[in-house]
């Protein structure tokens, strides 16, 4: 399949490592699939090797091939020319050490998830609504509201839910994620466009024992924690 000259050209313009990589795969070889991904370049998770493409507005069409095995897996090639972004040429931006500092002076040393609280090394800058779909509508440093602090594990969960989410794959109204879970923890009508509501409970110090008791309680009616919860609420 030939592909745009132009797709092709502001794809080479592409220089972050990762994106670059499946950029020449493809270029050369027309797609490339999740066992290239991995085999290949040793990406273990390849929809995120996919998402960084996206992230630079090059438009990236998923399908379905065989794999080496015989069993169906994950493949990728350009997408249309005309759904290129060319407000996110050049991906994300790398934030200044005072711009954390700032975020961190705003929300304190903690996870917008969790409310757990974490020494600043460990909170990572994170868009509310997802690169992908503003792009460089909300990147610039500046506006403490569009940003956020999370933790490692936070982080990989809302990746997770969000590649996941109609809104970013096709719809990517930034209005949707404005209201979701995963951009406003504080204040929010969904999670990843399902009618949800999260509480996150960490249980530390003193309230150990109380969840062991918890924990034990539910071992004895064969339920889970979540349906004891639950059920104490009701009650």
């Amino acid at each position: 399949m030939s592909i745009d000259p132009e797709l092709i050209r502001l794809a080479k313009s592409v220089i972050a490592k990762r994106p670059k990589t499946v950029i020449d795969h493809i270029i050369k070889y027309g797609f490339i699939t999740n066992d290239d991904l991995k085999d290949t370049y040793g990406y273990n998770h390849p929809p995120r090797a996919i998402r960084d493409v996206r992230e630079q507005g090059i438009p990236i069409e998923t399908y379905r091939v065989e794999g080496k095995d015989g069993r169906s897996i994950g493949a990728y090639r350009f997408g249309n020319p005309q759904e290129i972004e060319a407000h996110k040429l050049g991906g994300r931006k790398t934030f200044s050490k005072q711009f954390k500092q700032a975020l961190v002076n705003h929300y304190g040393e903690k996870c917008m998830i969790s409310s757990e609280r974490y020494e600043e090394r460990y909170l990572q800058i994170d868009h509310r609504v997802p690169y992908q779909v503003s792009g460089d509508m909300v990147s610039a440093e500046g506006d403490l509201s569009k940003f956020m602090l999370l933790s490692g594990t936070a982080q990989r969960q809302k990746s997770w839910s969000c590649e996941h989410c109609q809104n970013l794959l096709s719809v990517k109204d930034i209005n949707i994620c404005t209201s979701c879970y995963w951009a406003s923890p504080e204040r929010y009508t969904h999670v990843a466009m399902k009618q949800e509501r999260h509480v996150t409970l960490t249980f530390s110090g003193e309230n150990v024992a109380l969840f062991d008791k918890m924990e034990a309680d539910a071992a004895i009616g064969r339920d889970t924690i979540q349906n004891l919860i639950f059920q104490k609420l009701k009650d």
